[in-house]
């Protein structure tokens, strides 16, 4: 599931799709640690999946609205479009 999303993120150009690819990767990192956590008999996974979560909330609240911003200063989604804003 990592590697699905690490290589949407690779290919694709939209940066909507982006931010799903980061948050799928997000999850299965999270899925990674509730299976450690059962597989050993600890919480700690479960606990580190409660950050994942509460961090996954905060980027998606700031990329959406950098998005956003994005969007009000060049007409498209295509984050090529970005390179006139070095310098």
């Amino acid at each position: 599931m990592f590697l699905l999303g690490l290589a949407g993120l690779l290919t694709r150009r939209n940066l909507i799709f982006t931010l799903m690819c980061v948050e799928v990767m997000l999850n299965a990192s999270g899925l990674a640690f509730v299976a450690a956590g059962s597989r050993w008999g600890q919480v700690d996974g479960q606990v580190m999946f409660l950050f994942i979560v509460a961090m996954a909330a905060a980027e998606v609240s700031v990329g959406l609205a950098m998005v956003l911003q994005f969007h009000r200063e060049h007409p498209t989604l295509d984050s090529d479009a970005g390179d006139e804003m070095r310098g």
